[in-house]
């Protein structure tokens, strides 16, 4: 009886993965056509396993203590899951535009969520390989979903080889981890690395293991997959890459660091500073040439986790609560921004050209204005969403004496608002281009909710605030 009741606390990824199968099945018998039905089935099972993650409590491990479930844990995974099924439900018209959704796609989206949850319950070096495996095999094949597209295939291999090599880093880390404390455990981990002798081996692990953590957070230099990604896969599986998978990524490197190197905290804090300054950096400067919105936001989502990082390099529960404050505004932003992209559709055909946003105030008022408050958002201005995100790393930041960090994230903020601004100038001040297809109601949806959630945040954030503390503080 004990082991069911171990069984059950891994239920909501077991739900996913088994969901998964029975949904291949079920298209590989009833044919082609049953894409948008295995879609809804899928959207369903996201539902469901959230409904599990949200009813639980307390903290418990199973699977010999490599799984772990507490309220961080769980925040996360309903972050994702609703990245997830939000991203899945925004694809259904533009698959319809392209010629019928196949049914692997959805399949593969349950697959990567399931990776996805195993990555933020993982407790053990070889449970957080198993998940990022898992999480990343789903993601390499729907990056190539659109297999008579060239752009599509190309960034479907370059995050495969990228993505290979950084597989091999991690665990190239994770072996010598293991070899210098003779454990996987993270709490095994943690309770052999000693402050005073850090095992200069146990360092180098350490550095390989935040190498392959990079590369999934695509923090600077471990970036260069992802604007070719964002822009050579279709647009609703770039939707999907900026929402889920980034915010399962931060969520790890954030319970391995402060769960199974507490210790060395001064030590993984320099590499972390270093990233975080080095993605916000490249995230102001490179996006201002781009005139493909894809590849903007990809350089844009590049700067937004080096704003996260500023929280974790804090190290304190309050840094990690901004972390988690971070990713959940940022998802809203993304998600709503996305809907937008999706939307930019003329005579049958999807347009990634900033410049076609042109007038777009005068041609779609509503549209123009959500957008707008997202990108303000997005830069950071007050009192929209986006101001709170960074503000609370920011604050984490200076009380734990990293001024220095603090104001060059403030700075790099001035200059990344550029490329936002940009746009909305565009929209607002020049010569109207011809007017967009009307915009779908799932699209619609999207935007209206993450539109009103960004412009109204200020006014009630005390929930999000509460459940944040709560949850870092189960970490520690």
């Amino acid at each position: 009886m004990a082991q069911a009741a171990n069984f059950a606390i891994a239920l909501p990824e077991m739900i996913l993965a088994c969901g998964a199968m029975a949904l291949l099945m079920l298209g590989v018998f009833t044919g082609k056509s049953r894409g948008e039905l295995v879609l809804w089935l899928a959207v369903l099972l996201l539902a469901i396993a959230g409904f599990f993650v949200v009813t639980g409590s307390g903290t418990a491990t199973t699977f010999s203590d490599s799984f772990i479930v507490d309220p961080f844990a769980r925040l996360l995974k309903l972050l994702t899951l609703i990245g997830a099924a939000v991203a899945l439900l925004m694809s259904t018209d533009y698959w319809r535009e392209e010629g019928g959704l196949k049914f692997e796609y959805p399949v593969l989206v349950l697959f990567a969520a399931s990776g996805m949850m195993m990555m933020i319950s993982a407790n053990d070096l070889i449970a957080l390989y198993v998940g990022l495996e898992l999480q990343s095999l789903s993601l390499y094949v729907v990056a190539a979903f659109k297999r008579d597209s060239a752009r599509s295939a190309e960034a479907g291999l370059k995050y495969f080889v990228l993505g290979a090599l950084s597989s091999g880093m991690l665990l190239y880390g994770a072996s010598l981890v293991y070899g210098f404390t003779g454990s996987t455990s993270f709490a095994a981990i943690a309770a052999a690395v000693q402050p005073s002798g850090a095992n200069l081996g146990l360092i180098f692990g350490l550095v390989f293991l935040m190498a392959g953590f990079a590369f999934k957070i695509s923090a600077v230099p471990f970036h260069m997959w992802t604007p070719d990604v964002y822009e050579g896969a279709p647009t609703p599986v770039t939707a999907f890459f900026a929402a889920a998978p980034k915010l399962a990524a931060m969520a790890l490197t954030v319970r391995v660091l402060v769960t199974a190197f507490p210790a060395v905290t001064v030590e993984w804090r320099q590499i972390v500073v270093f990233l975080a300054i080095a993605s916000m950096a490249l995230g102001a400067f490179a996006a201002i040439g781009q005139t493909n919105i894809k590849r903007l936001m990809a350089y844009s989502s590049i700067g937004h986790m080096g704003y996260a990082l500023i929280g974790l390099a804090a190290g304190s529960p309050e840094g990690v609560a901004g972390v988690i404050i971070y990713l959940a505004i940022y998802l809203a932003m993304t998600l709503g921004t996305f809907a937008c992209i999706l939307a930019m559709r003329r005579g049958g055909r999807m347009t990634e050209d900033i410049d076609s946003l042109s007038g777009l105030s005068r041609t779609n008022p509503a549209m123009a204005f959500l957008l707008a408050m997202l990108l303000f958002s997005l830069a950071g201005i007050p009192p929209l969403a986006g101001f709170f995100a960074k503000f609370y790393v920011f604050l984490a930041a200076i009380h734990a004496g990293l001024y220095a960090l603090a104001v060059i994230g403030v700075l790099l903020s001035v200059v990344g608002a550029y490329y936002y601004l940009r746009i909305v100038k565009i929209m607002y001040f020049d010569a109207p281009a011809e007017r967009f297809e009307p915009m779908p109601a799932t699209l619609a949806t999207v935007l209206g909710i993450s539109g009103v959630f960004v412009l109204f945040y200020f006014a009630y954030p005390a929930p999000l605030v509460e459940v944040a503390g709560f949850a870092a503080k189960s970490l520690f």
